[in-house]
């Protein structure tokens, strides 16, 4: 007879994967989406390519990993998430290496655009379908766990990206990101992560309220106001993490006024995962999306108005967002169950990533166009759309079933 592993060991074996994946989570946003940030104006100065080339070559890589995203989650699905995320890591590498060596700008994006790879396959839709495949129906706990590390990739990064630009250059940064992917990255997702094992039984035990499938093919409604929201969602955070401190200024304050304000949103991200973590076991998700959403739609247009307490609205704006993490992967999961989540995540991915790529180009032309008012109010009327994308969501599941608290 063959012994069953202690509960102890089960608990440290799913503690040590959601860390591994924590903390590689922080690496690759740091070493992809946050990077441009940092040196983007020294990229600029030492090629003389054009800054929005430059920074675009990020545009670039968030449409290629919309494209792949579908993929990637039928790959998950199939064959579970270890060779996925060593992909991932392969992927940001070798794209590390490509930038540091990049000698044209049409080399410099190419290598963007194999970064793109690694971030379809390595940010936070890839790894949350690696946990729904791993944990099924309980993976919303560990889904929390891994946003809260994923809310200090840029409070880590950008000053460590900062340090390594003033002391080997920004080829030398990214060499020291590659070497971080391919030395570190990449021997943990081969060495923790499970090969492909069969997906868990996604039934709860008896003592905890079971979450009734929702098959796509019969609730399209709930399926376009999931993915509307999601992607709308995005829209507003990617564009407001590209053009925050541009907005502040042209309101009137100083850089060192922007950048410290700016600083509070990462705090009140992480803060509100932290609270969410704590009491998800009380509430269903949706409830998660109505806060995130109602958050951001306060936040954003006391922003617009002119609230005087510009630290409130940026306190709201940053717990809405936080919030939106968690909502993004545990509310599909609990609409839909675990058969199929790393799959229906892919899908939901493809269209918000897009967006995400186009966001900062638009917000741009919105800047220039209309000024930081003029781009705070469609910002502000965004976000209100999105409150009632989600209220027609919640109406929309209100009329088939009760909000039950899916098993943690």
């Amino acid at each position: 007879m063959i012994a069953s592993p202690s509960s102890a060991a089960l608990v440290r074996s799913r503690r040590t994967i959601i860390t591994t994946l924590g903390v590689t989570q922080i690496m690759a946003w740091g070493s992809s989406y946050y990077l441009p940030a940092v040196i983007a104006p020294a990229v600029a100065a030492d090629t003389d390519w054009p800054l929005a080339w430059v920074v675009g070559g990020l545009s670039l890589g968030l449409l290629t990993a919309g494209v792949i995203s579908p993929r990637v989650g039928f790959s998950i699905e199939r064959h579970g998430g270890r060779m996925v995320a060593a992909f991932s890591a392969v992927c940001i590498g070798l794209g590390q290496i490509g930038l540091a060596v990049a000698p044209t700008l049409p080399a410099y994006i190419g290598a963007w655009l194999v970064i793109g790879l690694g971030m379809g396959a390595g940010l936070y839709d890839a790894a949350f379908g690696i946990l729904g495949r791993l944990y099924g129906n309980r993976a919303r706990s560990a889904i929390t766990t891994l946003t809260l590390f994923g809310g200090f990739a840029s409070t880590i990064c950008w000053p460590i990206s900062a340090f390594l630009l003033g002391d080997i250059g920004w080829r030398g940064t990214c060499l020291a990101y590659a070497a971080v992917q391919l030395c570190f990255a990449l021997p943990l997702y081969l060495v923790i992560l499970p090969r492909g094992t069969p997906q868990p039984n996604a039934k709860p035990d008896a003592n905890t309220a079971a979450t009734p499938s929702l098959h796509v093919g019969t609730n399209l409604k709930i399926m376009v106001l999931l993915a509307a929201t999601l992607t709308l969602a995005a829209v507003i955070s990617s564009t407001l993490s590209v053009h925050l401190l541009t907005i502040l200024q042209r309101s009137g304050m100083t850089l060192a006024a922007a950048v410290g304000l700016g600083a509070l949103v990462g705090p009140t991200q992480v803060a509100a995962r932290a609270i969410e973590m704590v009491i998800a076991r009380f509430h269903h998700p949706i409830w998660t999306k109505f806060a995130s959403v109602t958050f951001v739609a306060i936040g954003v247009s006391a922003l617009w108005v002119g609230m005087p307490v510009v630290p409130v609205a940026l306190a709201f704006y940053g717990a809405g967002i936080g919030l939106e993490s968690i909502a993004r992967g545990t509310l599909p999961l609990a609409l839909f169950g675990s058969n199929g989540y790393a799959q229906l995540m892919g899908r939901l991915a493809m269209p918000s990533l897009i967006a995400q790529a186009a966001a900062p180009s638009l917000g741009a032309l919105l800047l220039a166009r209309f000024g930081a008012y003029g781009t705070l109010a469609t910002l502000s009327g965004l976000a209100v759309l999105n409150v009632a994308l989600a209220l027609g969501l919640g109406w929309q599941l209100l009329r088939r079933r009760r909000f039950e608290v899916p098993p943690q």
